[in-house]
């Protein structure tokens, strides 16, 4: 269901923010510069490259929230790898990818999962164009259904810890 052009103006705004809120955390890892660096410099001078203004209140929430809660975040995303898959090995983008995502699932309620799940999939076929898409929609679908069980009609399993 659309709302009218006020409410695909607010989607692809936040598109936007969830697009350069991973290159933020990708250029975070490589750099090592802090988020507000790295999120004021976005704001200054990448907002401009993007096809459409994000919205920046969601990025600043997304690029300042993975970083303070990454631990948790991480182990999140390790429990949906398989045993065989450490975190260390998946792609840097990848991991950032999956970071926002994760952060979304408990840091913003506001967002439904599926809407989570779909987008961050959007945004890996901006970077991938091999199976990455589908790696992220199914690790994104594992732990969703953990973070958000109840959107999915499931439980809430036992000992799932929010932020």
């Amino acid at each position: 269901m659309n709302d009218g052009p006020a409410n695909e103006a607010k989607g692809d705004a936040r598109h936007a923010a969830r697009l350069g809120a991973v290159q933020a955390l990708y250029q975070m890892e490589m750099s090592g510069n802090g988020a507000e660096e790295v999120a004021q410099e976005f704001a200054e001078h990448r907002f401009s490259e993007l096809p459409v203004p994000p919205d920046g209140d969601f990025f600043h929430a997304i690029v300042n929230g993975v970083p303070k809660h990454q631990v948790e975040i991480d182990r999140a995303i390790a429990g949906a790898l398989s045993e065989k898959w450490k975190l260390e090995r998946v792609d840097s983008i990848l991991r950032a990818i999956l970071r926002c995502g994760v952060f979304e699932f408990v840091a913003r309620c506001d967002v439904p999962a599926k809407v989570v799940i779909d987008e961050y999939v959007a945004v890996s076929g901006a970077f991938f164009g091999g199976d990455e898409p589908g790696f992220v929609n199914a690790a994104l679908d594992t732990i969703a259904r953990r973070k958000r069980a109840p959107e999915f009609g499931l439980p809430v399993p036992e000992g799932e810890l929010e932020f």
